[in-house]
């Protein structure tokens, strides 16, 4: 989006204010347990992904943000880079990544106050409860993002102390009582497809460091600001990834943790066992906040991808609106979260388990969150392989293009936690073919509108 076109946004994120975006969109704990439950094994897998995702994604982030400072991130990086078709495509698996992922945070928060409450694992009360939350927090982003910021904030905060404290505790279990675990079990040998398909999980997980310049046109001073929120931010979250996963394998028997309720086991067997019982309701709370902040954070990004689409008319022209009052993207954010509550609704159809719902949902989101970042690292690409391409720059291309096409493609080999085979996959292609055959018929269908559009308003 060229500077100066189309409505203004308010100016309201510093430094701390994208660091904390950054750990609260990266550092989501929710997917740690799925991920841990893969077994010790898994650990490799954090290595090689931090290396070899992670570490070019920061790389990648910071040079075309620096480039390229505008409203909207990766979907203006691609567009620029490989014209309008590719941008929507970028952009179109970015925002319906979320609308798949904002309902596993918000299954992981209901998870959460089940496990505490002794509710259950009922369908009828997840689907409830996680559409009237996704509601609440789109109404506080539409408020505007000087409130917007504090709910990441705050979640950031939440996220980074809870994470603290689980690793304290796997060092106090640790210390008192040795290591659990035999060497033998984190041995590469032990992995199978099952544990391998946790690849792509990993990978997904640590995406959000490009969250921040998606609202580049409401970041103080983006030149200076980006780089070192997603360096702290990136920082902070790898730290926490690391020290949660071998808190919970510490803790819990690969074969026992649950993918909803995996973190607060980990917490409820370790402070039983060191005589800290009454830290499970504390950290509960901690969790709940962190993931609120979260939500917040990627239905904000994922709503401001909607609405530079809407003000490129390649969506309806309403989603390019801005709230007269409060100065936000206000038709976006309730676009994204109508769309979320519908597949929310979706995710439970053929008496699918609350487990198999999640951890289905979560695997769709990883593969379009995948596609995305394949235009994201050939975009890096062009400006790698380019006159003023540095050696540094083209490592993250070549090593983040590999990884994300590995990840994409694991993504559709199912866990050892999905209770049926043939329809976690059946989902998994026909919702990808669904998706995609829709953005290939919107963007015709807009592209051949937009000229008329267009001249009708310079005649208006």
């Amino acid at each position: 989006m060229n500077e100066g076109r189309g409505p203004t946004l308010t100016r309201a994120l510093g430094v701390w204010d994208l660091t904390l975006l950054s750990v609260v969109a990266v550092a989501n704990l929710n997917v740690v347990p799925v991920i841990a439950g893969a077994g010790p094994t898994t650990m490799w897998l954090w290595i090689a992904a931090l290396l070899l995702f992670f570490l070019p994604q920061g790389i990648g982030v910071i040079e075309l943000s620096h480039r390229m400072p505008a409203e909207g991130g990766l979907y203006v990086w691609t567009r620029e880079t490989f014209g309008d078709l590719h941008g929507f495509l970028c952009g179109w698996c970015y925002w319906t990544t979320n609308m798949f992922f904002i309902p596993t945070l918000l299954f992981y928060l209901v998870g959460i106050v089940t496990y505490i409450a002794g509710f259950g694992n009922n369908p009828l009360l997840f689907a409830c409860l996680t559409i009237g939350l996704l509601w609440l927090t789109a109404l506080a982003n539409i408020r505007g993002a000087g409130v917007g910021k504090w709910v990441n904030n705050i979640g950031g905060i939440g996220t980074s102390v809870a994470a603290v404290i689980l690793i304290l505790l796997g060092i106090a279990s640790v210390v008192r009582f040795g290591v659990s675990l035999s060497a033998s079990s984190f041995a590469p040998r032990r992995m199978d497809w099952s544990i391998i398909s946790s690849f792509g999980l990993i990978c997904f997980g640590l995406v959000g460091l490009e969250l921040g310049p998606v609202m580049g046109g409401e970041i103080r001073d983006p030149q200076r600001t980006v780089p070192r929120g997603v360096f702290y931010g990136g920082v902070f979250s790898g730290v926490q990834y690391i020290g949660a996963t071998l808190a919970i394998l510490l803790a819990v028997p690969e074969q026992d943790v649950r993918a909803l309720q995996g973190v607060l086991q980990g917490v409820d067997k370790m402070a039983a066992r060191l005589g800290f019982g009454w830290l499970l309701l504390p950290l509960a709370g901690l969790l709940a906040i962190s993931v609120v902040g979260s939500t917040s954070a990627w239905l904000s990004g994922s709503g401001r991808i909607l609405f530079v689409s809407g003000l490129d008319r390649y969506l309806p022209e309403v989603f390019g609106r801005i709230h007269p009052k409060h100065h936000t993207p206000h038709v976006a954010l309730i676009g994204i979260a109508a769309l979320s509550s519908v597949l929310i609704l979706v995710s439970f159809m053929g008496q699918s388990s609350v487990h198999e719902a999640y951890v289905t949902l979560l695997d769709l989101a990883v593969v379009l969150q995948m596609f995305s970042y394949l235009y994201l690292y050939a975009s890096l690409a062009r400006v790698a392989f380019g006159p003023s391409g540095k050696a540094s720059i083209r490592f993250a291309a070549v090593s983040g293009l590999l990884t994300t096409l590995i990840g994409t493609v694991v993504a559709f080999v199912p866990s050892r936690q999905v209770d049926s085979v043939w329809r976690f996959e059946l989902k998994m292609f026909i919702t990808c073919a669904l998706f995609m055959a829709v953005a290939a018929g919107l963007f015709a269908y807009y592209s051949h509108r937009r000229p008329r559009v267009a001249a009708a308003a310079v005649e208006a």
